[in-house]
């Protein structure tokens, strides 16, 4: 395997082109948007110069990761070749059924097809493909160059062999791939998303406000960023939309969405990427508490 295709140039996509193409491999970041691919480009290389500064990597690596990736915003130009395609697209179930569509169409029967969604179906995605043998779940977490976990989610119909070879090229990456079987959510997120819903709960409840529910949760449960803040990192609209996967997934109400997440998205108050969620975005001050008014 030496050809990889990255689908989206997102924040997944371009951390998934980073460590792909930092190992060694030649890596084709596919778009439609010029714009997108451009502002994944400039990310990976200030990752690079970051990596640089704190002495964990050469300027020959850089030089080297960086000519290992080729951009294009044609999907079928960009499959040519490649041995594996790692979809990166937004968290959304039309446009992820939509995608593996074409790549059933576009991409040899031998291609492994992977998806780095972080709650969707494998099966229901494999269920649009010719040969579902070969789709296969690989949720990297954020940030990609840095998180070493890998969560490899076999659909119903993954073969042993796909399996396996994803399995081993999670380790030559560097990372620990974990399965996990396809159930809505798999295990970081069934987990994660529920605590973090909860602590929106308890501010929409008035428990606490939003630093005093962050802080609670960094000193007193040691975790390195509040559920609000890891919230807004994620994107609010993420966050929703994973919540409903599950919700309409196990039909429990303990994954009902909280009314002031609905509201906030609806509001366009997404987290980090608009500016504003939780905590404001849109100064220079890093983190600003956004004063959040509503009425129960």
């Amino acid at each position: 395997m030496k050809t990889i295709a990255v689908i989206g140039a997102g924040t997944m996509g371009n951390g998934i082109a980073h460590t792909f193409a930092q190992s060694g491999f030649t890596v084709k970041l596919i778009d439609k948007n010029d714009q997108n691919i451009e502002r994944a480009i400039n990310n990976i290389v200030s990752n690079l110069d970051r990596m640089i500064a704190k002495g964990t990597l050469s300027e020959e690596t850089k030089q080297n990761t960086i000519s290992n990736i080729i951009s294009y915003t044609d999907l079928k130009d960009g499959l040519a070749g490649c041995d594996l395609v790692v979809e990166a697209a937004t968290e959304n179930v039309e446009l992820k059924f939509n995608i593996f569509k074409q790549l059933s169409e576009l991409c040899d029967h031998n291609v492994i097809l992977a998806t780095n969604t972080s709650s969707i179906s494998i099966t229901q995605i494999a269920s649009h493909v010719e040969h579902p043998e070969r789709v296969i779940g690989m949720h990297f977490m954020n940030p990609v160059p840095i998180m070493k976990l890998v969560e490899i989610i076999r659909g119903y119909s993954t073969s042993d062999e796909v399996t396996k070879t994803i399995m081993d090229l999670s380790i030559k990456l560097g990372k620990t791939p974990t399965e996990v079987k396809d159930y809505p959510g798999f295990v970081a997120n069934r987990i994660l998303l529920p605590m973090i819903n909860e602590a929106i709960e308890a501010l929409y409840n008035g428990v606490a406000g939003v630093y005093e529910i962050d802080t609670v949760m960094k000193l007193g449960m040691a975790h390195p960023m509040g559920p609000l803040q890891l919230a807004d990192f994620i994107g609010l609209d993420v966050c929703l939309s994973i919540l409903n996967v599950m919700y309409d997934g196990f039909k429990n109400p303990k994954y009902a969405p909280c009314p002031l997440l609905v509201n906030m998205v609806m509001a366009g108050k997404l987290g980090v990427k608009s500016g504003e969620g939780f905590y404001d975005y849109s100064t220079s001050k890093k983190a600003e508490k956004v004063s959040i008014q509503f009425s129960k």
